[in-house]
């Protein structure tokens, strides 16, 4: 059995501990195995001393945390908590200028906030295509998003080219009102809303005028070569074969291109396949073609998000582990 105390002198105990305790519940969850009492500003922290010293690990990396910026959401306090390695607080905590990707606007500074989104930052700077696969919430687009403007910025490419297959989820384009850009915005919304958070309204809106910035269906790429652009295929779950084809054969001299998708999340109709598996499978050993895949780790969205992800993982797995003994039955049956 081991004791330790450690003081959160240097930060508000009320912003680490939480409203009505919460966020010393969450780290009472991650390790229930110890005991720990809070008392004014000081953390107790009682049991075996690999688990006292993971515990005290994390706690000084979340104390790190508020000394530098003052707040700690119940989202941040979580992922902290469940980082596996003292790395973890480079997820977080901005000591090197250089890992910033883009200064939004009012300074808002854009990086890689987790293990695999910096796998796609160091993956994008080495290879022209990259393939980011995971869930939903892991900051796949914003990242390629922010990858995108920071060569934009620093002249390394002329355009950015952003592009999405306009796929129903539910809704019919047909009984949505407006024009055909009003009807297909709303696909690229999210689109919009990253460069929101990383160009001034006024720059953005002239990119936009001048075509410096493109944002367009799928469908719209068919037959132009691509040179000198930085070009992102999201949602690429909801392309067909010959639509990832199409995208991939548009790349041209000095471009770069990222792919981001989210396998568990097809829309398209139950006739179609997604293209995207199999431009995962056959291009992974070409080089200049990488691929980094996402889980529920890197989920940056509400702390809920992690769960629901796990949640529907765990049903997938139950539902296709009764396709197999259901397969399995009709075959015993044909064998009678």
């Amino acid at each position: 059995m081991t004791e330790t105390i450690i003081n959160l002198e240097t930060v508000n105990p009320t912003e680490f501990f939480g409203v009505n305790n919460g966020k010393l519940d969450l780290l009472k969850k991650k390790f229930p195995l110890l005991k720990i009492l809070s008392r004014g500003t000081q953390i107790k922290l009682s049991g075996a001393p690999e688990q006292v010293e993971s515990a005290k690990e994390k706690i000084e990396l979340l104390i790190q945390y508020l000394e530098r910026n003052g707040h700690v959401s119940e989202n941040y306090f979580e992922q902290i908590l469940g980082g596996d390695d003292a790395e973890t607080v480079d997820n977080f905590i901005e000591r090197n200028p250089n890992e910033v990707l883009v200064f939004g606007p009012n300074g808002k500074s854009v990086r890689a906030r987790t293990a695999n989104q910096k796998r796609l930052v160091t993956a994008a700077d080495k290879n022209d295509v990259v393939f980011a696969i995971g869930p939903a919430g892991t900051g796949k687009t914003y990242t390629a998003v922010a990858l995108a403007v920071r060569a934009l910025k620093n002249k390394s490419v002329k355009k950015i080219i952003l592009t999405r297959p306009a796929v129903e989820a539910g809704e019919s384009l047909g009984f949505l009102p407006g024009d055909l850009k009003e009807k297909i915005d709303p696909y690229l919304r999210p689109l919009y809303d990253a460069l929101d958070d990383m160009i001034p309204a006024d720059k953005l809106g002239y990119y936009m005028s001048t075509r410096v910035i493109e944002i367009a269906p799928l469908a719209y790429m068919r037959g132009r070569t691509l040179d000198n652009a930085f070009i992102i295929l999201d949602e690429a779950q909801n392309a067909t074969d010959l639509q990832i084809k199409m995208f991939l054969t548009r790349i041209g001299a000095n471009a770069k291109a990222i792919i981001t998708g989210d396998l568990t999340q097809v829309d398209l109709p139950k006739h179609q396949r997604s293209g995207l598996e199999k431009a995962t499978r056959i291009l992974r050993n070409i080089d200049g073609i990488t691929h980094i895949e996402l889980d529920e780790d890197d989920v940056v969205r509400h702390r809920l998000v992690k769960a629901i992800i796990r949640a529907y993982d765990k049903d997938f797995e139950r539902q296709e582990e009764l396709q197999k003994t259901r397969e399995r039955e009709k075959e015993k049956e044909k064998n009678k």
